[in-house]
């Protein structure tokens, strides 16, 4: 299987950029992003973690995961957020390996904030970077993501890897300043993509 991670940083536009990939090649997408936030939830090997290092106040007294608190504790506190990358990002690697192995598509793609960040991402075939100038992805966070204040958001920024080191590492960049059509980028690395896969198989096969 031929394996490629997408990420950005925050307001860069990775989910779209999925959508499109997803919409042109019927590609299979796992957003590790919500992943983790699901097993944040209900993992019943995560769930106690999480309460040993925020405490009850981690989830609503109807069990939901207080995702704005512990937003505000991590984003806070970089040891915390450390320590709680330590218990998620294990269990996300695991949960997105027994994903793959369900999967037969010629190539699938792994979308992740952090996945150059993780141990595991020299293991994936390519890695496609998003990027986008830091005040339009500002303004697009403050648009989207209302339940989270501005301090938290400038704290999320300043904790993020700088996009030029993400450029560095990438296979493919995909421009989305809001100016620069995305499709034919995508379809191209899409073309790309398709055959880095199909010699991937070839050599496995010969």
């Amino acid at each position: 299987m031929y394996q490629v991670g997408i990420t950005g940083n925050m307001g860069s536009g990775k989910s779209l950029v999925c959508s499109l990939f997803a919409l042109i090649g019927r590609v299979p997408i796992y957003d590790a992003d919500s992943e983790a936030k699901v097993m944040m939830h209900d993992d019943p090997e995560i769930k106690p973690q999480i309460l040993d290092l925020f405490g009850s106040r981690a989830y609503t007294p109807g069990g939901d995961l207080d995702r704005k608190y512990i937003g505000d504790m991590a984003f806070g506190d970089p040891d915390k957020l450390a320590a709680l990358n330590a218990i998620v990002h294990p269990a996300s690697i695991a949960r997105y390996e027994r994903w793959l192995v369900c999967q037969t598509a010629l190539f699938t793609i792994k979308e992740a904030a952090l996945l150059i960040e993780a141990t595991k991402w020299q293991t994936l075939d390519a890695i496609i970077v998003v990027t986008a100038p830091e005040d339009i992805r500002l303004q697009r966070v403050i648009v989207r993501d209302s339940h989270r204040s501005s301090e938290q958001i400038n704290q999320i920024f300043a904790n993020q890897m700088p996009e030029a080191e993400k450029v560095a590492k990438a296979t493919y960049v995909i421009n989305n300043d809001g100016k620069t059509a995305l499709l034919p980028q995508v379809l191209a690395i899409d073309a790309a993509i398709n055959q880095a896969a199909l010699a991937k198989v070839q050599i496995n096969t010969a």
